[in-house]
């Protein structure tokens, strides 16, 4: 189990950014959840196999069609057992 905080930043906000993020991790098998940040990038906190987390984290570098993604931070921490994926408001 590998668990990372994300910090996405760029036009992120305003190109449904979550939607898509929990979209992915759902198709993943990732749990965790993602929300907008007042600073207006992206936070996610994700926990599964490292692979899934790698594809996760592969695909947040670019997120949906709209986003322009210019930095992606990445950490790694302890799992928090998280039950689902979630966008948090």
């Amino acid at each position: 189990m590998v668990s990372v905080i994300l910090k996405i930043k760029g036009k992120v906000q305003g190109v449904f950014y979550r939607k898509n993020t929990k979209m992915q991790a759902l198709k993943l098998g990732v749990k965790g959840f993602v929300q907008n940040r007042t600073n207006g990038s992206v936070y996610a906190e994700a926990e599964g196999e490292e692979s899934q987390i790698e594809q996760l984290i592969e695909w947040c570098k670019n997120g949906p069609e709209k986003a322009e993604v210019t930095g992606i931070e990445v950490n790694y921490t302890e799992p928090k057992n998280h039950k689902t994926f979630e966008i948090k408001y």
